[in-house]
């Protein structure tokens, strides 16, 4: 195998990783957001991850001499589509199920081939189109429930995966010629400002309760696991593929998501259940047999 292949293997072991952590987080999102206003628990996320990657930096070798002003700019774009995406899919968590809120949060797998086309000017070939349609069936396999109504939760699940589509683009547009490390910890920092101002703006006092044991530690998970090691592994590994192959298999996020909310909050495992993931699973191999 040449060093491509052996990078392609290692961006999408590195990718299913990250998957995993951000599947549980859907579990520990869903007890805080009980406890804690959604924005103090995106602020918070972000101060733990920008502090985490603060500290990643010195540690590095080879610092940067100077960030570029361009390099701030794309840092800010990508704060921002992380700070929307994520404070929608927070908020929608809270008002649906766990296992809901993952698997819709997956709508921008079929997004993200059509809005690269429109930004990029590459056009999707079949196989990626299909591969995102599949994963689509296997979404609402997943999450489509008797009555076919879309509740509150469910509406802005769906703008969180939009703001995802377009921060997956952006992500593999900026990373061709910029660290991807540095804009990491970018996103993280201008997104934890975004935060912040706008809980100055909204004057919501602060809940005393983050310092209670057992929500620290969902904190710290949120933080350092969820938001640092998550993103820092998406956008490493997402430059070793391409958008519409990670956009697939960014999607067992949803898979691991369902299986903690099982698990862990007890909800029910039907057939119906199990022929969505083998959906999902059949189109990150479709995905993956296109570029080996």
């Amino acid at each position: 195998m040449d060093k491509a292949g052996k990078q392609q293997i290692w961006g999408s072991l590195g990718l299913l990783t990250a998957t995993l952590l951000w599947g549980f987080s859907f579990v520990v999102v869903k007890d805080s957001t009980e406890s804690i206003p959604v924005l103090y628990l995106l602020a918070l996320r972000y101060l733990i991850a920008s502090v985490g990657m603060a500290v990643f930096l010195l540690c590095r070798r080879s610092l940067p001499a100077g960030i570029p002003l361009s390099v701030i700019k794309q840092g800010m774009v990508l704060g921002a589509l992380l700070f929307v995406s994520q404070f929608f899919q927070t908020l929608g968590c809270k008002y649906t199920t766990a296992g809901k809120n993952a698997f819709i949060t997956t709508i921008y797998v079929i997004l993200v081939p059509f809005l690269y086309w429109w930004i990029e000017k590459r056009r999707p070939d079949r196989k990626c189109v299909a591969a995102a349609f599949i994963a689509i069936l296997g979404i609402g396999l997943l999450s489509i429930r008797g009555d076919l109504t879309v509740q509150t939760g469910d509406f802005l699940t769906v703008i969180c995966g939009a703001g995802l589509a377009l921060h997956i683009i952006f992500v593999d547009k900026y990373t061709r010629k910029t660290d991807p490390v540095v804009l990491t910890a970018l996103q993280f920092f201008f997104a934890n400002l975004i935060s912040w101002l706008c809980i100055l703006a909204w004057q919501i006092p602060f809940p005393m309760q983050v310092f209670e044991p057992g929500m620290a530690g969902k904190m710290l998970y949120l933080g350092i696991f969820s938001t640092m090691a998550g993103f820092l592994l998406q956008i490493v590994c997402q430059k070793r593929t391409n958008p519409n192959v990670a956009s697939v298999l960014l999607t067992t996020e949803a898979v691991f998501g369902m299986l903690f909310s099982v698990l862990l909050l007890h909800e029910r495992f039907t057939a119906r259940m199990f022929a969505g993931c083998v959906c999902m699973l059949a189109a990150v191999l479709i995905s993956e047999l296109k570029t080996q």
